[in-house]
């Protein structure tokens, strides 16, 4: 199985005999107000991480905090997270910032191409598990440890470290978040995710997780599958699918989730064109994947990409959403991905063979 490598534990104090909680705690005594924002499109790790910090902020520090949607919570068992939990999210675009604000940003870092909010509201504080680089050069207290499979891990550390009392509602989507994190195998993993999950299952709603777990699907989530079915070219252990339109960015991230079980594959691409973007997802079922940089690799200077060793994401701005355009782009990409994964460049088998297709359309 395996396990992340372990670093340096929290719990390790500076040279000021504080310990990482300790400095983010005192970093916020001057704010008036807690922002807690996320990337865009928040998962089940970014809402569980604000959620976390917020009472860890209002428990030992008495101070109000408001928690901020980015985009949309578009994947199905993401919004029943946020209904089944009633996590109160305010638009990014609605917030009325103040200069007392302290903005944490969770599960991400500062320009990185995955923020609508503007750069100009200073960040004080970036607490990630990516290891997608940020600019992280202004912002008072960083705390990212991309040995981590889920910046939920770090939060229940604070709480633990802080000796705060986890109630049932933030346990949940702590142990949620970790849970979505960590999935697949092999695992994305190591001590500190396990040694939260374990902290966090008794005290946690395991009724409401499995209802989240088990989310009604929309129409839209068939249309997408049988589409990226249909359109699936296998390259050697590379599977590539691609979708005329994606009503939601994360559905590209469910298409994948489904392709990379297919036995004869190790690595599953999904890329659709959503709200002038073309999205991508890439999961990988290898060890030492490097899934984030072999993305950030072939995405180049065409838009933006990172993620982790076997999962990652990323977005190309479209000049024109003709049908030509995008059929160019995919085309480029497909050549990257080949030449990333050093694939002959050949044609592709179909998934489903286009006769089998068209006889099923018949019957």
């Amino acid at each position: 199985m395996a396990r992340r490598s372990a670093e340096p534990d929290s719990s390790s104090r500076s040279s000021t005999g504080l310990r990482r909680s300790d400095r983010f705690l005192i970093g916020l005594h001057e704010a008036e107000r807690v922002v807690l924002v996320s990337h865009v499109n928040p998962d089940p790790d970014a809402l569980g991480s604000m959620l976390g910090l917020a009472h860890l902020v209002e428990s030992r520090l008495g101070k109000p905090t408001l928690l901020t949607r980015d985009g949309i919570v578009g994947r199905a068992e993401n919004r029943a997270m946020v209904e089944a939990l009633s996590i109160e999210l305010t638009p990014v675009e609605d917030v009325e910032w103040s200069a007392t604000d302290a903005v944490v940003m969770v599960d991400s870092q500062p320009n990185t191409g995955r923020h609508s909010f503007s750069e100009e509201i200073p960040v004080h504080a970036v607490i990630d598990h990516h290891d997608t680089p940020g600019d992280l050069e202004r912002v008072p207290f960083a705390d990212v440890r991309a040995t981590y499979g889920a910046t939920c891990s770090v939060v229940t550390k604070y709480l633990i470290e802080q000796d705060v009392p986890i109630p049932e509602k933030v346990a949940t989507a702590l142990l949620y978040g970790i849970e979505t994190e960590v999935t697949g195998y092999p695992r994305e993993a190591g001590p500190a995710d396990d040694d939260a999950l374990i902290h966090l299952y008794p005290l946690a709603d395991k009724d409401v997780i499995a209802k989240i777990r088990n989310a009604r699907l929309p129409h839209s989530h068939f249309e997408v599958l049988l589409q990226a079915l249909q359109s699936s070219f296998i390259y050697d252990r590379l599977i590539i699918s691609w979708v005329d339109e994606l009503p939601q960015p994360e559905q590209a991230a469910e298409v994948v989730d489904f392709m990379i079980r297919f036995e004869q594959v190790d690595w599953a691409v999904c890329g659709g064109v959503c709200g002038g973007k073309l999205v991508l997802s890439v999961r990988a079922a290898i060890e030492d994947a490097q899934a984030g940089i072999l993305l950030r690799q072939v995405v180049g200077k065409l838009g933006r990409a990172g993620g982790h060793e076997r999962r990652a994401g990323g977005c190309i701005p479209l000049a024109s959403t003709a049908k030509s355009a995008v059929d160019e782009l995919q085309a480029d990409l497909r050549r990257r991905l080949l030449k990333a994964l050093k694939i002959e460049d050949t044609r592709g088998q179909r998934l489903v063979p286009l006769r089998e297709m068209l006889e099923h359309l018949q019957s």
